[in-house]
């Protein structure tokens, strides 16, 4: 194989009560991405949209986990990797999560699949942390396993794909405002009282048992963030009425989309989220914050080649 060209998805992370531990792939948005072997060794990044982001390997998402991987299996070829983005940086819908997930996954098609699905997720965290300053798993775990994934632990990596009810969708607002990861960090609390621990500890069992059951009732219940949303949620303009219209509108659950800023809710079908959707358009209407919806099935598949060729 000398091309691949592929299809990254944007992620939901955290899922309201959990943490940096569980995310989930949507379906029908996220970037592109073409892989091809070069005669000159390395890796050379080409930007096809918001090249305001860098180019040089070391310096890019992409960059960093394809250098990682090529120093690992030292191949007789360098690779162009060409990105499109499709989710906006620091929208929270795991855009960086995207780049070095896609990353492992294409550079692993060219190198003849001699990585596992967890060694691309540990390669692509390395991008994660250039992005975020954290090695964190949730956006690249889904990314690539698709639909949605427990991170037990990231030392050592341990990643549970869960069942995925096949009518679960998902509508999410993109408020065009950044928030940067890292900025999202410093602002959560240090310490918290234990109580408030053990409460979010049974809604993350309620939200992991609620998705094998595919009990819709007890995932409703289980959506709720006592510790990271009430802090955050202060930098998303509107997020208490967005969450207010969401719910009425039928939704199981919404909270905020990774780091913010886009707030994402959950339905129990896909009739459900295109109304859920249109009650999140209705609340930013005529306001003066610009923004983008998706409403989306869960992508159960996760990166996936679009286009490929093998010509000698």
């Amino acid at each position: 194989m000398k091309e691949v060209s592929i299809f990254s998805p944007a992620t939901v992370a955290n899922v309201s009560c959990a943490f940096d531990i569980l995310g989930f792939a949507m379906e029908n948005a996220g970037d592109e991405m073409v892989f091809r072997k070069t005669t000159q060794k390395g890796i050379r990044i080409v930007m096809k949209n918001f090249r305001e982001l860098p180019a040089q390997p070391e310096q890019n998402v992409a960059g960093v986990v394809a250098l990682a991987m090529i120093e690992k299996s030292q191949p007789d070829f360098g690779i162009l990797i060409e990105i499109k983005k499709g989710i906006l940086p620091g929208s929270g819908m795991g855009s960086s999560g995207a780049s070095a997930g896609g990353a492992a996954f294409g550079v692993n098609r060219l190198l003849g699949e001699p990585f596992t699905q967890t060694e691309l997720v540990q390669f692509a965290m390395l991008g994660e942390a250039l992005a975020s300053g954290v090695a964190h798993a949730d956006n690249v775990a889904p990314n690539l396993f698709g639909g949605f994934t427990l991170v037990r632990s990231t030392s050592p990596l341990d990643i549970i794909p869960l069942h995925t009810p096949p009518s679960l969708s998902v509508s999410v607002l993109h408020p065009l405002i950044e928030v940067k990861t890292k900025n999202a960090r410093n602002i959560l609390k240090k310490s918290l009282l234990l109580k408030d621990a053990v409460l979010q500890w049974g809604n993350i069992a309620g939200l992991v048992s609620g998705l094998f059951m595919e009990d819709y009732g007890l995932i409703a219940r289980s959506m709720h963030d006592g510790i990271v949303e009430p802090v955050r949620s202060m930098l998303i303009p509107l997020f208490d009425e967005l969450k207010q219209a969401a719910l009425e509108a039928g939704a199981l659950g919404c909270s905020i989309s990774g780091s913010g800023p886009s707030v994402f809710a959950l339905s129990d079908n896909g009739a459900v989220a295109k109304n859920v959707t249109r009650a999140l358009k209705k609340v930013y209407a005529g306001r003066e914050v610009p923004y983008e919806t998706f409403t989306s099935a869960i992508g159960q598949q996760g990166c996936r080649v679009l286009t490929k060729s093998n010509n000698g």
